[in-house]
């Protein structure tokens, strides 16, 4: 599964571990992304998304036509 959000775009992030040393290797801050599936009333179907967790709330709170209209105006497939 692919580690970005197909609503608000959040992607990994890249970064430094730095040990007690202080030597440097490199590490990667993924988002929490979660797969979940909604009913669509307008299409009568079920759509499957890849959200982040912000991203479920954000559905939650404006609803799943607005969010798909969102997630299209970004150019992802739904």
């Amino acid at each position: 599964m692919s580690a970005h959000c197909q609503l608000t775009g959040a992607r990994p992030g890249f970064g430094n571990t730095i040990s007690h040393s202080h030597r440097r290797t490199s590490r990667r801050f993924d988002p929490n992304v979660q797969r979940k599936r909604y009913w669509l009333p307008s299409e009568g179907r079920y759509v499957r998304l890849t959200l982040s967790a912000k991203a479920i709330k954000t559905v939650d709170s404006i609803g799943i036509e607005a969010a798909v209209v969102r997630i299209r105006a970004r150019g992802e497939k739904v």
